[in-house]
C-alpha cells in the first residue's frame, strides 16, 4: 500500500476560490504538533505526507517540516495554488529540504476564467510563474484541477495547453466539486451536472493517454470514466484497500478514512463495477443520482491493471 497523510499546516489562505472547501481560519500548525503528527505516519508506515491548507507556503516552517519528515524517511508533497512558488528562491528552498514535490492548483488556462475562480487577479500569471520556478529546480509537478461549471467544458484545453508549455509535467489530478460545504455551498454558480464535463473530460483523459502521462480522477463515478477506471481515486482505493488520514486545524480533528463508498442509485445495483466504484460523493442537494447509470464491463481486468501499477 502507498497510504499518504495529510497535514494541514495552515488555515489562511491569500485566493478566495469559489468552491474552497477549507475556509480561511487562524489555526496553524507549530513544529511540535506537525513532529507528532510526522512521527505517527512513520510508525503506520506510510509512504509519504502531503502539506496543505489553506495555502500551506504561507507557513514559515515548511522547510523545518520537510526536513524532520524525510529523516523519519517519509516522501514530501505540498498542494499549493503557486502564489509564493512565483517568488525566485523559494523553490529553490523548499527542494534544498527535500520537498521536490507539488500539486500546483489551476483550474483554468483561460486567465480571465481562472482569475475569476480563485478571486485574485494575476492568479493565473503567477501560477505560470510558479511552474517556470519549479521546472527550474528540477521539483516533481502536478496539475490539481477542480471540475466546476465554469471549467467543465474545456478540461481537455486546460491539459493541451499546461502540457504543450511545460513538457515536464508527470501528473494530472481532477477533483469533482464537492457542492456540500465550504464556498462551494453558498457559490451556487460553481455546481454543475456530471453530463457537463462528460466529453471534455473523456477527451483531457485520452490526450493524456497518448502523450504518456498519468493521472487520477477523484470524486467522478465509473459510469462516466469507464475507459479509464482504473484511474478512478476511490476504486483504486478500493480495490488497494488503502487507508487516508488527514490531520484538520479545525474541529474536525484527526479523521482516518477506509471506507470509500458513496451515494449509489438503484441503477447501481445492475453495474457490473458497482463493487469497485465509490459512487457520486456528497450527494448533497445538487448532484442528481438519475445521472448514474450501470455499465456492462468486465470488472476483473480494471482491477488488475489498478494492482500493476506502482502508485
Amino acid at each position: 500500500m502507498a497510504n499518504l497523510g495529510y497535514m494541514q499546516v495552515v488555515r489562511h489562505c491569500n485566493q478566495y476560490c469559489r468552491f474552497c472547501s477549507n475556509p480561511s481560519s487562524g489555526y496553524v500548525l507549530d513544529l511540535e504538533t506537525a513532529k507528532k503528527e510526522i512521527d505517527d505516519f512513520a510508525q503506520r508506515q506510510y509512504f509519504g505526507v502531503i502539506l496543505t491548507g489553506g495555502e500551506p507556503s504561507l507557513s514559515p516552517i515548511i522547510p523545518d517540516i520537510t526536513r524532520y519528515a524525510v529523516e523519519r524517511g517519509l516522501h514530501v508533497r505540498m498542494i499549493t495554488n503557486g502564489s509564493q512558488l512565483a517568488r525566485p528562491g523559494l523553490a529553490q528552498q523548499y527542494a534544498e529540504a527535500g520537498l521536490r514535490h507539488f500539486h500546483v492548483s489551476i483550474h483554468s488556462v483561460r486567465e480571465g476564467v481562472e482569475d475569476f475562480l480563485t478571486g485574485v487577479k494575476g492568479s493565473y500569471a503567477q501560477a505560470m510563474d510558479a511552474l517556470e520556478n519549479l521546472s527550474a529546480v528540477g521539483a516533481t509537478i502536478n496539475i490539481n484541477t477542480v471540475i466546476n461549471r465554469f471549467n467543465a467544458d474545456h478540461l481537455d484545453e486546460n491539459v493541451r495547453v499546461l502540457y504543450a508549455r511545460f513538457p515536464s509535467l508527470s501528473h494530472q489530478v481532477w477533483n469533482n466539486l464537492d457542492p456540500s460545504m465550504g464556498r462551494a455551498e453558498t457559490n451556487r454558480d460553481t455546481a454543475h451536472r456530471l453530463a457537463d464535463f462528460e466529453l471534455s473530460l473523456t477527451r483531457a483523459m485520452r490526450w493524456l493517454h497518448r502523450a504518456g502521462k498519468t493521472f487520477r480522477v477523484e470524486r467522478v463515478p465509473l459510469c462516466y470514466m469507464t475507459e479509464f477506471a482504473h484511474c478512478s481515486t476511490e476504486t483504486r482505493k478500493i480495490v488497494k484497500k488503502e487507508e487516508r488520514i488527514v490531520h484538520f486545524l479545525d474541529e474536525k480533528g484527526t479523521i482516518r478514512q477506509t471506507d470509500w463508498m458513496h451515494a449509489k442509485s438503484a441503477a447501481c445495483q445492475k453495474c457490473s463495477l458497482n463493487d469497485i466504484c465509490g459512487g457520486l460523493f456528497e450527494l448533497g442537494d445538487h448532484y442528481d443520482l438519475g445521472e448514474l447509470h450501470p455499465v456492462f464491463v468486465p470488472p476483473q481486468p480494471i482491477v488488475d491493471r489498478v494492482l500493476a501499477d506502482r502508485d
